[in-house]
């Protein structure tokens, strides 16, 4: 029997099937790729009673291939917190979905295991912007402020290298992450490894942050905020972490970022307002290439003619309330 680990390469895909890992060791086979590389069911070929277990990305967008492996025997586990579509009641199918804005697969994870690494959860929980619920099990921890900080800093660079139009845009391939990170039951120990590759990481953010924020805003009202970033690798990667920063500071607006692509558009990220988690993937689902959950969407490529278009649905979700 073979065992294949199937995981979305942002912090809360690897942090999910980190904390299985940690808890059930088993040698088995990686399949990842970048943070918008969501359907990595249609790249698994596995047998008769094989074991798949899947985190972090869309069963809607993987339904077609979930059936396939289903049919084929499969014994698949699957824990998300993306819009799912219709789950298939099938008995070899052991589905964990739960599209609360307020969770994600990280904490679906946490829960199913019982706490045993809440550490990596909270890490999670803090790369997805999940900042209330991160601080709150952290409190329950009795973690200081500088370590719930430290976990905080870890969550949004590990989601950070996550970011790209490929793997070759990233710091470090997401399945080589996951990889070194097997070593720490404890994400502090990562963090205070001088050895470690957290520096590069950290380090990288903070660079391309910089760089992001020379950037002018393109559009904005009193409702939405959309900034355009070039088409260049430090865009790519700072895209998700850029459209967090904004959020944070500005939390009754939504805000979009787009980032120019190869195929000569836009690839976008949309961050609902704080005080509203809701309607980014109503918009992003307007697109052929649009996805996710309430509070955090994004587009994989939207032409440069569908930009205006873009902007009217983004106004019409998040108008003020008059």
């Amino acid at each position: 029997m073979a065992i294949i680990d199937v995981f979305n390469g942002d912090a809360d895909g690897i942090c999910a099937l980190l904390q299985m890992r940690l808890a059930d060791p088993q040698k088995s086979t990686l399949v990842t790729g970048v943070k918008r590389d969501i359907q990595l069911l249609s790249r698994v070929d596995a047998n008769n009673d094989d074991q798949l277990n899947v985190f972090d990305i869309s069963m809607e967008k993987n339904h077609t291939d979930l059936i396939r492996l289903l049919g084929q025997g499969v014994n698949v586990f699957y824990v998300d917190h993306h819009r799912a579509g219709e789950v298939p009641q099938h008995p070899h199918l052991n589905a964990i979905i739960n599209t609360a804005p307020e969770t994600c697969t990280s904490l679906l994870v946490n829960d199913y295991l019982g706490g045993q690494f809440k550490a990596w959860a909270i890490t999670a929980a803090f790369g997805d912007n999940m900042i209330r619920q991160a601080e709150s099990i952290g409190r329950t921890m009795h973690y200081s402020a500088d370590r719930i900080s430290q976990l905080e800093v870890l969550g949004v660079c590990l989601n950070y290298n996550g970011y790209g139009e490929t793997i070759d845009d990233l710091h470090i391939a997401p399945d080589k992450l996951y990889l070194s990170l097997l070593d720490y039951p404890e994400p502090i120990d990562f963090v205070n490894d001088s050895s470690s590759c957290y520096s590069l990481l950290k380090a990288g953010y903070y660079d391309d942050l910089t760089l992001a924020g020379r950037v002018k805003c393109d559009f904005q009202t009193e409702a939405i905020k959309i900034i355009i970033l070039p088409d260049e690798p430090w865009a790519r990667r700072v895209s998700g972490a850029l459209g967090n920063q904004l959020t944070n500071a500005d939390p009754d607006r939504a805000h979009a970022v787009l980032t120019g692509n190869h195929q000569g558009g836009y690839l976008v990220s949309v961050r609902a307002p704080l005080s509203k988690r809701s309607g980014a993937d109503e918009v992003c689902g307007m697109f052929p290439t649009g996805g996710g959950r309430a509070a955090a969407a994004g587009i994989n490529h939207l032409p440069l003619d569908s930009y205006d278009e873009f902007v009217v649905a983004m106004q019409k979700m998040y108008q003020k309330q008059v």
